[in-house]
């Protein structure tokens, strides 16, 4: 199946940004100064001074492979990340990720000799191959918590069975960022050298804290170039 980034709340607005940075003279409002928000942020964000943008908070669930869980967890500056965890729980549902742009690219036989369970002569799909062995290491999981819990507790059993799960196994992730923190993950993960996979989560982001109904983030995301 597909990741999947779903927005379940939000803190704060362009307003919020700005009478954050209006803190060091007046919080007050007035027209002229609404009139101004858009070259404030514009002026913070170019200068630097981006704490005001830690004032509000951006939440979303991601269904992710874990390898872009990684992606979401390295390099990461104020972000709050949990996520569904194998040591805690056995993972039932087996979800997994493969990519669609390798549904098209044919095995080797020079590179693949097959298993039993592909037939000699058939040409098979890499996206077939993962599939396939992801489903081989997901019954594998399985049999190793029921085998192992006997002897070592179901405890060890479901925490060291998981070595079977592969990258492509999905979990669920609970990720919350402050806007300061969503435009440093959007610089890293959502640009053209970035893994196909955490730049398709990025971008979901990115498009759905615009699609926010009234947009109370627009001035800010043009401030940073978003």
């Amino acid at each position: 199946m597909s990741n999947t980034v779903e927005l379940i709340g939000y803190y704060g607005s362009d307003i919020t940004h700005a009478q954050s940075a209006w803190t060091s003279t007046v919080r007050d409002l007035s027209d002229d100064k609404l009139s101004r928000i858009d070259k404030l942020l514009n002026m913070l964000a170019s200068a630097g001074h981006h704490t005001p943008f830690e004032k509000s908070s951006l939440h979303f669930l991601v269904c992710t492979d874990i390898a872009s869980h990684i992606h979401i967890l390295k390099h990461r500056i104020g972000v709050s990340v949990n996520a569904e965890s194998a040591r805690y729980k056995e993972l039932k549902e087996d979800k997994y990720y493969v990519p669609e742009d390798w549904k098209k690219i044919s095995v080797s036989r020079e590179t693949y000799s097959g298993d039993s369970r592909f037939k000699m002569g058939e040409q098979y799909k890499w996206a077939e191959i993962l599939e396939e062995y992801t489903k081989i290491g997901n019954q594998l999981y399985h049999q190793c918590i029921e085998d192992l819990s006997p002897s070592l507790g179901r405890k060890r059993a479901k925490e060291s069975a998981r070595f079977f799960k592969t990258y492509n196994s999905q979990i669920e992730a609970d990720v919350q960022f402050n806007f300061r923190s969503l435009a440093h993950f959007l610089n890293l993960r959502n640009k053209p050298d970035a893994q196909l996979e955490i730049r398709e989560i990025a971008a979901k982001m990115l498009e759905l804290v615009k699609n926010i109904e009234g947009n109370p983030f627009r001035l800010t995301l043009e401030a940073f170039n978003l």
